[in-house]
This record gives C-alpha cells, structure tokens and sequence, in this order.
C-alpha cells in the first residue's frame, strides 16, 4: 500500500471521486449537522408527488428559450434527428408515456438489426418528433404553447428541458444501446453518465445562443479544454466543432456556469439528498432548492446573463472579462435575431448576484421545495452483487484508509465540510489572474482541468474556502469516470499510484488485489453498508 506524502495523508480517505455539479453524498463517523437546512425532514406525501411532476416536467418557460434562442426543434428537423441517433447521443425514452400501438410497432423493429430497412420507425425522424410529443423522451419536454388542447410541435408547440434529462435514466427494461440511451422505466435521481450533452447542444439550430456557457476567448485569453476559445463572431460551424469534440465536451458531462470557461463536469445523482450538501462540486449552494433555482435561472436559460441583473453578477466575478462576455452575449443574441429574452418565469427584484438568485430571479418557490421533497424521497440504488469474500477484504482496506473523510455506512449524512485544493491536489499551483473584494477570493488557474470549475465559481461567495465538496459513494458500479472532471477513467487508475504524488486525489494502493478489493466494495456499497 502507498500513500502520498505526509502532507497529504490527512486527505487519504477522499477515496473515490470529487463528482459533479450537483452535490454528492458521503457521510462521516460522527453525526453531522447540515450547514443550512431545518426542512430535511420526512417530507408530505402531497409534496413528494407535486415534486415529482416539477422534476420530469417543469421548465418555468424555458421552452422560450430552447425552441425560440437555440432552436432546437429546428435543428432536430434540419439534422433529421432519428430515434436511433437520439439514443446514441445518449437520451433516454420512457416506455411508460407511449400508447399501446406505438409500444408493439418499437417492440417489433427492436428484435430486428435495426437497419432503416427492417426498422423504419427508429429511423424515421417524424418518430422522433412523436415521442417528444408523447413526453417520451426523459427531460425533453413538450408544451402546448398555443394552447390548442393537442400537443403539435409543427404546429408552434415547443419544446423546453427540465432536470430530468441528466439526472434520469431508465431500467433498461426494453432496449439499451451499452453505455448510451435505454429505453424501459424511468429511474429518477440516476446520473446520466451516458448523455452526450454537447453533441445536443450541437444539434440546435443556434447553438450560439449557448455562448455563456461555453469556453470562450476573452481579454485575449481562454480557460479551458480547448487549446482555443470562442469569440463573439465564431460560426456556428465552429461553435458545434467545440461542443462536439468529446476532449472538450466529455460524454456524461454539463457545463452548467456562466463563467467562458470549459468546464463541463460530470452529472450528478440526486437520490436521497437528505444526505448531501453543500451542493455543487465546488459547494458552493447550502440549500437544495437554492441551486435548483439558479440552475432553472441561469443554466436553462442563459439569456439571463444579458439583463442588467446578469451584467452585475459577471462584472462581480470576473471584471471586465464578466463585463465583455455579457457585451458579447447580447451582440450574438442581437445577431442571430433573439428577442423576448429572458424567458424564464420567475419574479424578480431578488438580490443579484446572491449563490441562490445569481441574476435576480426566483422561479416559483413552492415548486422548488416540492422537488426538495421528492430527491429526498427517492431511493438510493442497490450495489451490484460482488464476490463477499473480496467486498470483505476491500472494506477492512476502506476502514483503515478512508474514513478520515468518508464513511463507510453512506446512510448517515456526508460531511459539510469544503476540502481546500491544496488539500486534494499536491500538485495545485496556481497562478493569480485577477483580485476580488473579499469574500471573493482571487481568481486563480491551475494548469489541468480539475480547479477550471473553481476558478471563477467557488465557495468564496459565502465565505468557504475554494475546494470541492466531498461526494456520494454509491451507484458506482455505473460511473464510467471519476473525479468531478471526468479525468481518470477507471477506480482501479483511481487508486493506481502511476498517477503520480501530485495527481488529485492521491490515495493510492500498491498492489492490484487490494485495489480489486476496495473497487468490489466500492461498487457494492449501498445504504445500510457498515
């Protein structure tokens, strides 16, 4: 067994993973106390079921933005976006919300070899527009815009997103593409680690309209995956090229800041969120409902970013550089004829640039704590069945190694705790690109991608230190890459000590059977593990 050096052995336990955007759940030896939140309590049958409905199906308006700024629908039908493509890009359809006609005719060409001869329906981009009509397809959400009592996406219906597009799979119960889209049941609260979240936004017809969150060149400069970031008068063309490119735009990641970084970060689960917080990978949020607002306020709809509200917040974080991408954002929106915009529903005279309204917004806070209730509700997944004599083995190894942070009951709570980026990357340094007024800290980049989610948005804003949040170790028998930057592929390369002393996330064993044995009861944790 090797650990890194001694100044890191108090992170040792950081053993799996610093995920995604929206919080992760581990828990600690004592009982913890949750920074914010009086309300984690058994919530109201009434409130879960409400909150259920506002998870696969709310948009607050964001149709506006999705069918009107992006234009995806157009895109779909210029593309001739096919069933079958929709699954390689990851999306996932829910068998339940088709009528019994269409369930034969699908049940039928997924016996055969699915070739535009013997399967005509899934090549069919008609059927594509069908199943979104249907609310079919999970996170991809019809509205009956023109109020006509019928639900006709070519008849001005449109077609907005809500969370369950990252955060929802299915069983795969009727058909699955391995490491891509499914169709069976739905299973909410389940990352979806198979969606190819650029190419999606690629299919738009104006994926300008993306531009704040995407990687950008501003002052001269660029922070990201990309060797080169995009300007105010890139093309299209060159906008799909970047959100296309899986080096830059990793499959099963979102890159949901405002910030001209690239930074996609891996999805997130969201069962038993009773569990978790502070939320983000960079914990930034101590309410649930705080960053389910600004994610509703500000990632499902950008446009926000170019109100005088949204002006502020990017002149609060990054300067003339926040100063320039909003200048910038509403010449392109101007460019390519938006209008209307902002198309969130949401009150507003809120405090702008606070974590939980970052643009002055707030959506209908009911709604939210209803879909508090639900994440708290949904239950966490079983562990995959491993060998009892290796997951023994690997749970001495965890508990002599890893409980320093983790623990290995992931029914208790995780801890509240930010881990500066020193403490979990040896190899952290920095150089400082600009000041702030405190509490901000100084905006700081670090070579490598695992500090591009800190670098503009971090948990200075309520007065943490810059860090990550530590994550929720279950269901990972599915995750095809760990740490929150998708860097490492594999928990045996986690755990491997080839990635170097000042890799993040030192924690290393030597020998591959110990790693084989951490990883099986790694994969095997569930609630109820001690």
């Amino acid at each position: 067994m090797l650990k890194s050096e001694n100044a890191y052995r108090t992170i040792c336990g950081l053993s799996v993973m610093v995920l995604a955007t929206v919080a992760g759940s581990l828990v600690a030896q004592e009982t913890v106390k949750r920074p914010e939140d009086k309300s984690n309590t058994t919530p109201d049958a009434r409130n879960i079921q409400a909150g259920r409905e506002v998870f696969r199906f709310e948009t607050f308006g964001n149709e506006g933005f999705w069918t009107d700024a992006m234009r995806l629908p157009k895109g779909m039908e210029d593309e001739k976006f096919t069933p079958i493509q929709a699954l390689e890009a990851g999306l996932h359809v829910d068998v339940d919300a088709l009528d019994a006609e269409m369930k034969k005719a699908l049940a039928a060409e997924l016996k055969t070899d699915l070739s535009p001869k013997n399967a005509p329906m899934l090549n069919d981009p008609k059927t594509t527009v069908k199943l979104i009509e249907a609310n079919a397809v999970i996170g991809v959400i019809p509205k009956d815009s023109n109020r006509d009592g019928r639900m006709d996406i070519a008849k001005g219906d449109k077609v907005g997103i809500s969370c369950a597009i990252c955060h929802t799979i299915t069983d795969s119960s009727v058909f699955e593409i391995p490491g891509k889209g499914s169709i069976g049941r739905r299973l909410d609260g389940r990352a979806t680690h198979s969606l190819d979240m650029g190419a999606l936004l690629a299919l738009a017809a104006n994926s300008r309209a993306y531009y704040p969150n995407l990687q950008l060149e501003l002052g001269g400069k660029t922070m990201g995956r990309a060797p080169t970031g995009l300007r105010k008068d890139s093309s299209e063309q060159e906008v799909d090229a970047y959100l296309k490119n899986p080096a830059f735009y990793p499959r099963g990641t979102f890159d949901e800041t405002q910030d001209g970084i690239g930074n996609p970060v891996q999805n997130t689960p969201l069962f038993r969120q009773d569990l978790a917080g502070p939320y983000g990978s960079n914990g930034l949020h101590e309410k649930l409902e705080g960053i389910s607002n600004a994610s509703y306020t500000t990632n499902l709809d950008p446009t926000t970013a170019a109100t005088p509200e949204g002006r502020k917040l990017l002149k609060t974080l990054a300067g003339k550089a926040g100063e320039e991408l909003h200048h910038n954002y509403i010449a392109i929106l101007k460019e390519t004829g938006v209008k209307g915009y902002p198309f969130v529903k949401a009150s507003t005279g809120h405090k702008a640039g606070h974590r939980d309204t970052p643009v002055g917004r707030e959506v209908d806070k009911q709604k939210l704590l209803d879909m508090k209730a639900y994440l708290i509700s949904l239950p966490a997944p079983e562990g995959v069945k491993v060998d009892i004599t290796a997951l023994t083995r690997g749970q001495e190894l965890f508990n002599a190694n890893c409980t320093q942070c983790h623990n290995a009951d992931p029914g208790r709570a995780v801890p509240s705790k930010i881990v500066g980026l020193k403490e979990v990357w040896p190899g952290y340094a920095p150089t400082v690109i600009g000041k702030r007024k405190l509490p901000l800290s100084p905006i700081e980049d670090s070579s490598g991608t695992f500090d591009d989610k800190m670098v503009i948005i971090d948990a200075s804003q309520r007065g943490e230190k810059r860090g990550v949040a530590l994550p929720l170790l279950l269901d990972l028998a599915r995750k095809p890459a760990f740490l929150h930057d998708n860097s490492v592929e594999s928990l045996d390369s986690l755990l491997d000590p080839k990635r170097g002393a000042m890799a993040p996330h030192p924690f290393y064993l030597r020998e591959p059977g110990e790693r084989l044995d951490l990883s099986a009861f790694l994969r095997g944790l569930e609630i109820g593990t001690r």
